[in-house]
């Protein structure tokens, strides 16, 4: 797995649990299962330039902010 992709997933959980949000909470908001969210938050998923801007967007957070280290 990438070095990049390990950061992104950090990132992820890390502002989603600083929100108090579930992964399902997530999975609603991008209309995804639970399920992909934990595979993202795992590295296990590469996601899309599309897939980290939707991630900002429900996380209410700058892309910058998921992809910086």
């Amino acid at each position: 797995m990438k070095q990049i992709v390990r950061d992104f997933s950090k990132k992820v959980k890390e502002i989603r649990l600083s929100k108090k949000m579930s992964q399902g909470d997530v999975a609603k908001i991008l209309g995804v299962h639970r399920t992909y969210i934990s595979g993202i938050e795992r590295g296990m998923t590469n996601p899309s330039l599309v897939t980290v801007e939707k991630f900002a967007k429900a996380l209410k957070v700058k892309v910058d902010d998921l992809i910086k280290k």
